[in-house]
């Protein structure tokens, strides 16, 4: 069936299918749709929506219904994120499941509140203090926003983390026609919880990389939540062995499972040499750049990444083995293009690694890109 409809609301519906069951925002242009839409519709499923009265206020109810046992969504922009980011610091230590969408817009500061950008994409990997691994998911389509914002939550309520799903406000505030026949959902993963008939250790793991299983707040079992560094009984430490422990638990937790978190799509062409590598709405301009140069007989190959970070090491570096030039298109000063560039120098022969970026508000046409491919 089709409908017209913008990103918010694929990224509204994905939520739901999720099991989301709570949502706490404040409005800020361009994500204020997904709060609407959530405060409208949260009701009917008997759960609970909140305009908080700033973002601080907002993402801190969203840790505290997490701890509960619900199912939480927030949304914001990049200066909401800027606030969100001490207690996304808090949701790391705490091991909180929480999904956050930031629909970006041109900054720094208030910058273009109503202008296209991707200029977050680094920010949101080094969001908050301590260097710690962070998901980043992005979709480039309103079946991405469907699918991988349930993709979110699987993965926030799996690793107990929070997990950021990147947009910006082309993707979500442009109407469009879709096939929502396409819009594929998946099996819900939940958090593993405690035995109620056992004794709790609240971060009890027996290898740094297993999730501890949860307990809410309220609950048939004490639990202890701090912000601070802890032993795995939730109690404040200082001892070397414990805080070693605890440090490198919240980054194996990730980094153990990095070939589950690559997703990305590659349209490899037999004898390429120009790969172009783009994400977000970008990519739709890559992609028919590359219809185009194709038709007049050029081989390129494409890839959409749609899990920006961890970066997708092993499919980039596939990918990249064998061009001569990779373009990298972005609405931004090439930030993204920083991993492209690492992952290059790493290989036996080095491809070229070009940028065709706009800050200037507008989109990137694919002719812009065109002009790079060989």
């Amino acid at each position: 069936m089709r409908e017209f409809m913008d990103g918010a609301e694929a990224i509204v519906r994905g939520a739901f299918a999720a099991g989301c069951n709570f949502f706490a925002g404040y409005p800020i242009t361009p994500a204020t749709p997904i709060l609407l839409r959530m405060l409208r519709e949260l009701p009917k499923v008997n759960g609970v929506g909140i305009q908080g009265e700033d973002e601080i206020a907002s993402i801190g109810m969203c840790i505290g219904a997490a701890m509960t046992g619900a199912k939480v969504l927030t949304a914001t922009s990049g200066p909401g994120m800027s606030l969100y980011s001490e207690n996304i610091g808090l949701a790391i230590m705490g091991e909180v499941p929480l999904v956050i969408v930031d629909v970006m817009r041109q900054g720094p500061a208030t910058g273009g509140a109503t202008t296209a950008a991707q200029g977050d994409i680094q920010f949101l990997r080094w969001i908050t203090s301590g260097g710690f691994p962070m998901i980043v998911l992005c979709p480039s389509s309103l079946a991405d926003c469907f699918k991988l914002t349930q993709v979110a939550f699987n993965l926030a309520e799996r690793f107990r983390a929070p997990v950021i799903l990147a947009t910006d406000k082309e993707m979500v505030g442009a109407q469009q026609s879709v096939d929502t026949d396409t819009f594929e959902k998946i099996e819900i993963v939940n958090r593993t919880l405690a035995p109620a008939d056992a004794e709790f250790v609240p971060y009890q793991i027996k290898k740094l990389a297993d999730t501890p299983a949860f307990a809410p707040i309220g609950g048939p079992h004490l639990t202890r939540f701090t912000t601070s560094m802890h032993d795995e009984r939730g109690l404040l430490t200082k001892k070397p062995s414990n805080v070693n422990k605890t440090s490198r638990h919240l980054a194996q937790k990730l980094e153990a499972h990095l070939a589950e978190l690559e997703f990305a799509q590659l349209d490899a062409q037999p004898g390429a040499q120009t790969l172009i590598v783009a994400y977000g709405v970008t990519a739709r301009a890559m992609i028919e750049a590359a219809r185009n140069a194709r038709a007049a007989g050029k081989r390129v190959s494409t890839l959409v990444v749609q899990a920006l970070f961890p970066v997708p090491e092993k499919i980039l570096c596939a990918a990249l083995t064998g061009v001569a030039r990779v373009i990298v298109p972005e609405l931004n000063l090439g930030q993204y293009r920083l991993d492209v560039e690492r992952l290059a120098l790493a290989l036996d022969v080095r491809p070229e690694v070009l940028g065709v970026n706009r800050v200037d508000g507008e989109l990137i046409a694919p002719a812009e890109i065109e002009e790079l491919i060989k």
